[in-house]
């Protein structure tokens, strides 16, 4: 019923329209614009008014110059919802326009304006919806009541996205509202009429500030560089580089060096609203045209020194390595020879390389702790206790290999009931002596009793191990010899991976017993577990390799023999060129034979105890 007595006013109103109207204006020459009409149809909204809002709006359009290229028109009206009547692009033709406004159904609901706001601003202006870059946008909203949802801060979102808003209330429409959604200055965007029939004269005015002069053109405006013009006025811009000065005419060179806006490392070379950058001098421009490197004369090749080239930005100079000088033409170098110099403290041998000097004994001499006087070498005892990892993660075929391991470090002793003592134990989970020192007394027995030693498997629990080493394999039962002896305990400890229990306290308990440890890791083994079972200097007592068949190096270069000088028990003399110092790294290239030297130790031996017998 409501929609055939719409229809009827609408047709009965359209005769009125036809006979009465003015004739339109003729229209103007604007530059393009994209407007959208925001039109409240809200059922406060009688059909009479609503068309009085359509002739307001056609009479605007009349006026202007529509098309794809000039004005573009769209309209959205609103109620408790939100409709697009058709988008900026939809119509290129006044006419399809004035079509389409006089086929606007009312939706007749609430009044969402600030709801219609919003879906304007993301919706009616978008370049999907054909809204175009740097063309003017402009609003007409006209509502006869007061928003039933907040809008002053959806409006000032429009505004500040560019939006130029017109207010137009009728009637029952809030001024408050109005001008919390028009933009300033008010009195032009501000309008408040009494009723729909008065809404025309608004129509007036809007005209008259779409289709004013081009004041651009036609007064003396002063811009020093560009006049752009806006419906009814004009304002100043400059040419890119420039900025308008405060007297909203003139222009200023933008000085992006002296404000400090740029980013080059060293130099910046100002031009109008731009900048290059440069270096000093011995520098040179990076690719990133910002950053600066210095120009190495060193790294480039572009010097004549013989050895160490040192750079400045741009220039170099000579110098040598550690143990040469420079000669006179600052370029070449001279090995400084200590020992030729006689610059040295060596007892019996020195041996020189540049600057430096280290020094050697006569064959049959060992160099003492002082690394510069020389005695001759006496060979002593030791209990040596060995434990290894027979975890499964080390498996059969490794664990033979370990047992070669363990008979090779035997080999480099020198066994006897009265020298070297060995012995061995195994641990995984739990803990077993396979022999203590005690049971055998040559190296052949032992090592037949290692390669019987059948593998255990399971966990890995080397804490439980040295707590083993530590109360029962160190003891005299099982062979240890009395402390009062000075016999030095070495305990060497080979693992494949992680304990599984806590290895600090024991560790730290075998130290302090005066046990001297070793630690052999290779795979898995965690390197700070083996540091903190070795003894001081770590360096010393910690070997490491990734791979099982690796540990026969470590085997050939752990020398386990020692010559404490002041070992008490019964002292075997051995070959002095095996004995070198307490379990040190060595090549066999360094070790030697002397039976001429050999000799003429044991005699100064027996010497020695001939005279502190007297």
């Amino acid at each position: 019923m409501f929609h055939v007595l719409w229809d009827l006013t609408k047709f009965k109103f359209g005769i009125l329209l036809f006979f009465f109207l003015p004739e339109p204006a003729q229209k103007c020459k604007t530059g393009p614009v994209d407007l959208v009409f925001l039109i409240d149809s809200s059922r406060s909204v009688r059909p009479h008014e609503f068309e009085t809002m359509r002739k307001f709006m056609i009479d605007i359009i009349n006026t202007l110059d529509i098309g794809l290229n000039a004005t573009r028109v769209g309209v959205v009206q609103y109620s408790s919802q939100v409709r697009t009547e058709f988008t900026l692009k939809t119509h290129a033709r006044l006419s399809n326009i004035v079509k389409a406004i006089n086929q606007i159904i009312p939706l007749a609901q609430g009044t969402m304006t600030g709801l219609a706001i919003r879906y304007m601003m993301n919706e009616a202006f978008t370049p999907e919806a054909g809204d175009r870059p740097k063309v003017p946008n402009v609003a007409v909203i006209v509502t006869d009541g007061r928003p039933q949802d907040r809008v002053a801060e959806v409006a000032a979102e429009a505004r500040e996205k560019g939006i130029e808003i017109y207010a137009v209330g009728v009637a029952r429409a809030d001024m408050t509202s109005l001008r919390a959604m028009a933009s300033p200055p008010f009195e032009d965007h501000v309008f408040l009429v009494e009723s729909f029939d008065l809404i025309h004269q608004f129509g007036i005015q809007f005209q008259d500030k779409l289709c004013g002069v081009d004041l651009c053109l036609e007064s003396d405006h002063g811009c020093e560089h560009i006049c752009e013009s806006t419906p009814g006025s004009y304002h100043c811009l400059c040419l890119p580089g420039y900025t308008v000065n405060d007297d909203g005419k003139t222009c200023a060179a933008i000085d992006l060096c002296a404000e400090r806006k740029h980013n080059c490392e060293q130099l910046c070379v100002s031009s109008p609203g731009s900048f290059t950058c440069d270096c000093n001098k011995g520098y040179k421009l990076n690719n990133d045209k910002r950053t600066c490197s210095t120009i190495d004369l060193c790294a480039e090749g572009k010097h004549d020194c013989e050895q160490v080239c040192i750079s400045a930005p741009g220039v170099y100079t000579c110098d040598c390595n550690k143990g040469y000088t420079l000669n006179e033409d600052e370029k070449t170098c001279t090995p400084i020879d200590l020992c030729a110099e006689g610059k040295h403290d060596c007892e019996q041998i020195c041996v020189s390389a540049p600057g430096v000097f280290t020094c050697d004994c006569n064959k049959g001499f060992k160099l003492n702790k002082d690394k510069k006087t020389c005695t001759t070498c006496k060979s002593a005892n030791i209990d040596l206790v060995l434990l290894i990892d027979g975890s499964k993660s080390v498996r059969p075929q490794n664990f033979e290999l370990v047992k070669k391991f363990v008979n090779q470090v035997v080999d480099s002793l020198d066994v006897s009931p009265h020298g070297t003592r060995v012995g061995l134990v195994q641990y995984s989970s739990r803990v077993r002596t396979e022999f203590p020192l005690n049971m055998y007394h040559t190296a052949d027995e032992i090592k037949a009793a290692v390669m019987k030693v059948e593998y255990m498997e399971k966990g890995t629990m080397t804490g439980l191990a040295l707590k083993h080493m530590l109360e029962n394999s160190f003891s005299e039962a099982e062979g240890a010899r009395p402390l009062s002896r000075s016999i030095p305990r070495i305990g060497l400890v080979f693992t494949d991976g992680r304990s599984q229990d806590d290895i600090t306290e024991y560790a730290k308990k075998a130290k302090e017993a005066g046990i001297t440890m070793y630690a052999v890791g290779v795979g898995k083994a965690v390197e700070d577990e083996l540091r903190e079972i070795a003894s001081e200097p770590v360096e010393k007592h910690f070997y490491y390799t990734t791979d099982f068949t690796a540990i026969s190096t470590i085997a050939e270069n752990l020398k386990l023999n020692v010559c404490p000088e002041e070992s008490q028990g019964e002292i075997e003399v051995k070959d002095p060129c095996a004995c070198e110092s307490l379990v040190e790294f060595h090549t066999y290239d360094s070790l030697m034979t002397c039976p001429l030297a050999g000799m003429t130790a044991r005699l100064e031996q027996l010497e020695n105890q001939l005279f502190s017998r007297k």
